[in-house]
């Protein structure tokens, strides 16, 4: 699949994710919804695995990696970031802290992959984080920032830089299809006990819970996690995640389409940056 295309999908999913993730909460515990995502997940898998019948890791050290990198992606980043929005943390907070992940990402990589930026990209980075801030900042609320959900998306975010570069320097030729599986069986172990010990496994259900359920399960977790594994392998790391900066667009366009919520003047304005860093972050000479 072109390159374009999967950074596209990965976008738009993963900035609708925001407004699924929301929904489902109102339902169910943030482990508890977790635990049902993963499950459909893997049994979702069982039968394409079946047929496809793709390669399975070869060595313990493999099957290590990648059991390691599903829980930090999985369930140690998700389970951050649906927490800290379970525990009232606003959509502009959430936004800006997981901006960083570029920011954060470069730095790590540049210190433990060798990959050099070149001035024109730090600059991108900037403009991006500061495109960001101004995209959300009619929805800060410091009010909602407690301690709880100020430390749970700190985990996300820290989950989810660490989890995309160790699968991209630990597991450069694993197959994506027998990984996943690996993967969400191992977060779910992580998540399960947590679900029940801490939320009673209790779910309202409701069809608004089976649309989020069937959007963050298929589009998500099957799909967006392994587009963003298939973009890693394929480009610089800094590269890949600044499209990150752009899932809060996203957020305002649905919010516009579906709830009517007009963006204002510094959020457009946030939108150019934000645009505009990415494509400095991109840029090939």
């Amino acid at each position: 699949m072109p390159t374009a295309v999967l950074a596209w999908y990965f976008v738009v999913v993963w900035g609708a994710g925001f407004i699924a993730t929301k929904t489902a909460i109102q339902y169910a515990g943030p482990f508890t919804i977790l635990c049902l995502r993963f499950a459909i997940g893997a049994a979702l898998l069982v039968p394409v695995i079946l047929w496809s019948r793709p390669r399975w890791p070869n060595s313990p050290r493999e099957w290590f990696h990648v059991a390691i990198s599903g829980i930090l992606m999985h369930a140690i980043n998700l389970g951050g970031s649906h927490s800290a929005q379970y525990y009232g943390l606003s959509a502009g907070i959430t936004a800006l802290i997981l901006s960083l992940q570029p920011l954060l990402t470069a730095m790590l990589s540049s210190t433990f992959l060798r990959e050099r930026l070149r001035p024109i990209q730090v600059l991108g980075i900037a403009l991006g984080l500061g495109g960001v801030l101004l995209v959300v900042w009619h929805k800060i609320d410091i009010r909602a920032m407690s301690a709880a959900s100020l430390i749970a998306i700190l985990v996300s975010l820290v989950a989810i830089t660490v989890g995309t570069l160790y699968q991209r320097n630990y597991m450069p030729h694993v197959d994506l299809r027998s990984a996943s599986l690996v993967q969400l069986l191992a977060s779910l172990v992580v998540v399960a006990p947590l679900g029940y010990y801490v939320e009673g496994w209790q779910v309202e259900w409701s069809w608004e819970l089976i649309y989020a359920l069937t959007f963050l399960t298929l589009l998500a977790t099957l799909l967006a996690f392994n587009a963003l594994n298939e973009l890693m392998r394929r480009g610089q790391a800094t590269r890949v995640t600044s499209l990150m900066y752009l899932t809060p667009i996203i957020a305002v366009v649905l919010e516009l389409v579906f709830f009517g919520v007009v963006p204002t003047a510094f959020s457009m304005v946030g939108v150019a940056l934000t645009c505009a860093g990415v494509a400095l972050v991109l840029w090939r000479r």
